[in-house]
């Protein structure tokens, strides 16, 4: 955490202790648990998963009816995530849709 912040200690619904500096209500246990072992939201990391997932996009083929820069805009996408989509995506055939 960043010298500075207030950090609190805080539990989840499940019980989980945790510390947090932001107004970020996530339970870094409970997202550990969520983590996907297999498909193309593994290799994402968890704010990046939660924007498609809070989007509807669970699937490679509803992820390409999007275009990049509208997946970009996803609050918790970043950039480093776009190679990964990217990989899935041509491993299946699929890529972005363009403009």
């Amino acid at each position: 955490m960043k010298p500075g912040r207030n950090i609190e200690l805080r539990s989840c619904e499940k019980g989980h202790l945790y510390k947090k500096s932001s107004n970020c209500p996530t339970c870094p246990v409970c997202e550990a648990e969520r983590q996907p072992k297999h498909g193309f939201l593994s290799p994402l990391a968890a704010p990046a998963r939660r924007a498609l997932e809070n989007a509807g996009i669970l699937t490679l083929q509803s992820l390409s009816e999007h275009t990049e820069e509208e997946i970009l805009s996803l609050h918790g996408m970043g950039k480093s995530s776009i190679p990964k989509l990217k990989k899935a995506l041509d491993q299946e055939g699929l890529s972005f849709k363009e403009h």
